[in-house]
C-alpha cells in the first residue's frame, strides 16, 4: 500500500488541474528526478499536448465567468484523468490494483474539482478580475508544490492534501449563498442581461 499516498495526492492535485499534473510528472520523470513516474507519462506527444492544454487552462482559469465554462466542461475530464493517473501510478508500483486505484484518485480529484469549481463560482460574484488571477496562480503553485513533494515523501504530501480538501469543503459550505448568487446571476444575463453595476438590464419593449 505504499503507492496509495501518491495515488490519494494526484487525485486531489489532478482535480485542481490535471495538465499540470501530468505535464508535472512527465518531465520530473524524462529528467530522471523520480523513478516512480509511468514510461507512458514521459511520452513527448503526451507532454506536447499536456503542456499547450495547461497554457489554454492557464489563460482560461483567469477570466471570470470564462473559468466556471472550463470547470464545466473539465467536470468529468478531471476525474477521468485522476483515475488513470492513479491507476498508472499504481502499476508502476504494483502495491495496489489498478482498479482501487482508480477509484481512489477518481474520487479524490471529484471532490476537488467540485472545491475549486464552487469556489470559481463564489468569487466570480465580485466584479473584479483581480482575485481571479490570484487565486489561479495559487493553485497552480499548491498543485506543482504537492506533486514534487508527493514524490520525495508521499504521507507529508498526502495529509497536506488531505487539509487542503478538507479546508475547501468546508469553505464551498460558508461560500453557499455566493454560489447561490452566481447562479441567479447566470440566469438575469440568460434572460436580460446584467448591468456594469450588478443591475439587471432588459431589452427595451418592441414598438
Amino acid at each position: 500500500m505504499s503507492v496509495l499516498p501518491l495515488v490519494f495526492t494526484s487525485g486531489w492535485a489532478s482535480g485542481i488541474n490535471a495538465y499540470a499534473v501530468v505535464l508535472l510528472l512527465g518531465v520530473l520523470g524524462r529528467a530522471g528526478v523520480s523513478d516512480q513516474v509511468p514510461a507512458s507519462l514521459e511520452r513527448a506527444d503526451v507532454l506536447v499536448v499536456a503542456g499547450v492544454l495547461f497554457l489554454c487552462g492557464a489563460v482560461a482559469d483567469k477570466i471570470p465567468y470564462v473559468d466556471s465554462a472550463w470547470d464545466a466542461v473539465h467536470t468529468v475530464i478531471r476525474p477521468v484523468a485522476g483515475a488513470v493517473v492513479a491507476a498508472l501510478l499504481a502499476g508502476q508500483q504494483g502495491s495496489l490494483s489498478h482498479l482501487a486505484a482508480g477509484a481512489i484518485g477518481g474520487s479524490t480529484a471529484l471532490a476537488s474539482h467540485l472545491v475549486k469549481a464552487g469556489t470559481r463560482m463564489a468569487v466570480n460574484t465580485s466584479p473584479e478580475p483581480f482575485s481571479n488571477i490570484v487565486l489561479s496562480t495559487l493553485e497552480d503553485l499548491a498543485v506543482a508544490g504537492i506533486v514534487v513533494l508527493a514524490l520525495f515523501h508521499p504521507v507529508v504530501a498526502a495529509a497536506v492534501a488531505a487539509v487542503l480538501l478538507t479546508l475547501g469543503l468546508t469553505t464551498l459550505v460558508l461560500l453557499f449563498s455566493r454560489i447561490r448568487r452566481f447562479f441567479r446571476r447566470r440566469r438575469q444575463r440568460r434572460r436580460g442581461g446584467v448591468g456594469p453595476g450588478g443591475g439587471v438590464t432588459r431589452a427595451p419593449a418592441a414598438t
